[in-house]
This record gives structure tokens, sequence and C-alpha cells, in this order.
């Protein structure tokens, strides 16, 4: 599995963040081809005190070939438009390839 790891600092101001994520960004980023998932992760603290991140989005794809064609759709460059529209300066991306710890040997 890859998927596109977008790491968002915390909003000036999070009503308006959060309303135009969920209303109008996550609708546009279901439309991209090959998306198997959309995982958000919204972090209140650390064990070390505040969290990094604000939040966290994870758009899983099922293999580097679905990614590619995924990333390179027209709708993920809608997506991404209507994402700077809001996000811009607060977001950062990773990709990253799923790799499961082995099961302990009993």
């Amino acid at each position: 599995m890859r998927k596109l790891v977008a790491f968002y600092s915390r909003p000036d101001d999070v009503e308006a963040f959060e309303k135009a994520y969920w209303e109008t960004h996550v609708p546009l980023v279901r439309q991209v081809p090959g998306l198997l998932d959309v995982v958000v992760n919204r972090f209140s603290d650390s064990p070390m005190g505040p969290a990094p991140y604000y939040m966290t989005a994870e758009l899983h794809f099922a293999d580097p070939a679905a990614f590619d064609a995924g990333m390179a759709s027209p709708e993920n460059r809608a997506a991404g438009k209507n994402l700077m529209s809001f996000a811009k300066g607060i977001v950062t991306f990773a990709i990253a390839d799923v790799a499961r710890a082995p099961e302990p040997v009993a």
C-alpha cells in the first residue's frame, strides 16, 4: 500500500478550517481515482507536551501504480487547488509505503 500523508499545523481559525475541510475538500478527495480510504487523525497532546501537528490525513492507494495514477488525475489537481485555498502555509506532505511489523516468534 502507498499513501499520501498530509501534516497540518494548527490553523488560525479552526472552525473555518474544519468547515472547508469536511464540506468541500473531502468530497473532492473522495473523487480521486484509485483512492481506497481517507484516514484523518486529530491530535490533542503528545507524551512530551503539545502535539507538533493539529491533524494528519492519509490517502490510501493499493500500490504505487494506483497512487501515481490518482496523483496525476484531474480530480486530484482539483482537490489540491481547493486545499491551497484554505490550508496554504499550514500543510506539508510525505509519501509513505506501508510496512507491517512481523509477527512475534513464539
